[in-house]
């Protein structure tokens, strides 16, 4: 079946909080894609609207048996149907996950750059952010092992938020860095809470590893979460999961979602789970080419017409992260003119910890055109008079 993601929809005047813009601005920041979702989960809304009457609902076994199927065909991993538990989005789950599994005052570790939202869950409810951050040398990331388990063995350290897939540099982590991860923070007694929301964006070829499936430690002392509504492009349905092998730690949670009441599914939010993850993977497997076919574009423009900026190589995801520190070290700045100058609304990296200042997140997420029409304008901006001086 073909699928036409160069097809335009005007998004403007939904309620989008991408498209809630001043005239002629193009968003490219925030993590939403351009594209309708799957035909199946379109058709998954329409079948349950059709009934007319929008009740209380339970979870049925056919979710569970969706996401288990899914992991076990996608993803190698054989998760048993009770590991899962329903929750209305990845973010409540990661918020309420650290009020109820640690204590106000301890730390929470958080790989940076990283998701801004994993500073606001921990900060908001009272617990310190630990930042361990990770080593950018010769245009590439990893992780400071030293830095890493000296800051895990503090005793007010209680938690490690992973991001895997990584957000915003799009680093797949392999087997044997989370192995090792996984082994640090069960030798420090520390809890694994992964977010694998965009664990179905990988590349062409590039596979994902589950966390809890790289060991016995690390499933028995970890919590995912995970979702489909990254991948089909449907945050607005609210339709979840965690995951946890071991029962105490996800009794735990389970108690912490509901007390939290983000733990119910809407209307809606079960039928499109299902559908994604029985009908959609023709669909996904299209657009995962497609946004490859943008990623290379946007490389060769960067090569060919950016030189002095540096766009750092990702396997995973439909954000790009660009190091810019040549042109302008503060992020702030540097995005603010680019937005001023042409219109283009760009990602700060200041967002995702210090080590993103100089650095910008761009969404290529859209169709052709569109990701054509931000590279101009990305090149635009960055010839602005205001970013001539690169100690800004």
């Amino acid at each position: 079946m073909n699928f036409d993601f160069d097809k335009m929809t005007d998004r403007t005047n939904t309620a989008s909080l991408k498209w809630e813009i001043r005239e002629n601005e193009l968003p490219m920041w925030v993590a939403d894609m351009d594209f309708e979702t799957a035909p199946a989960v379109t058709q998954a809304v329409l079948d349950r609207a059709a009934h007319q009457i929008f009740g209380y609902n339970i979870v049925p076994p056919q979710w569970n048996e969706a996401y288990c199927s899914w992991w076990r065909e996608r993803h190698h991993f054989e998760m048993q149907s009770e590991w899962l538990v329903f929750c209305t989005g990845v973010v409540p789950a990661i918020s309420s996950i650290v009020r109820k599994m640690t204590t106000i005052g301890e730390n929470v570790l958080v790989q940076t750059p990283c998701y801004n939202i994993f500073f606001n869950s921990i900060v908001n409810n009272g617990r310190h952010i630990l930042e361990s951050p990770l080593v950018y040398a010769e245009g590439e990331y990893h992780i400071d092992y030293e830095d890493l388990e000296r800051k895990l063995s503090d005793t007010q350290t209680s938690m490690m938020i992973l991001c895997n897939p990584h957000n915003p540099i799009g680093k797949i982590w392999d087997r044997h860095t989370l192995e090792e991860i996984g082994e640090l923070c069960w030798r420090h007694h520390v809890l694994i809470l992964s977010d694998e929301i965009h664990c179905d964006l990988t590349d062409p070829g590039e596979d994902y590893i589950p966390f809890a499936s790289v060991s016995e430690h690390c499933a028995q002392n970890s919590i995912t979460c995970m979702a489909p509504t990254k991948a089909f492009n449907m945050a607005g349905l609210q339709t979840a999961a965690i995951m946890a092998p071991n029962e105490f730690i996800r009794k735990r949670a389970e108690r912490g979602l509901n007390t939290d009441e983000v733990a119910e599914p809407n209307s809606f939010a079960v039928p499109v789970t299902v559908a994604a993850f029985t009908e959609g993977g023709e669909w996904l497997d299209a657009l995962r080419n497609y946004i490859y076919e943008n990623k290379m574009l946007v490389r060769s423009y960067v090569t060919k017409e950016l030189p002095q900026i540096h766009l750092v190589p990702s396997q995973a995801t439909y954000l790009l992260w660009l190091d810019c520190r040549n042109i302008c070290r503060d992020s702030d700045v540097l995005a603010k003119t680019i937005r001023n100058e042409t219109g283009l609304w760009l990602a700060s990296g200041r967002e995702y910890g210090e080590s993103g200042e100089g650095f910008l997140r761009m969404n290529i997420a859209a169709q052709r055109s569109r990701v054509e029409d931000g590279l101009r304008r990305l090149k635009k901006g960055l010839e602005s008079s205001a970013l001539r001086n690169p100690q800004t």
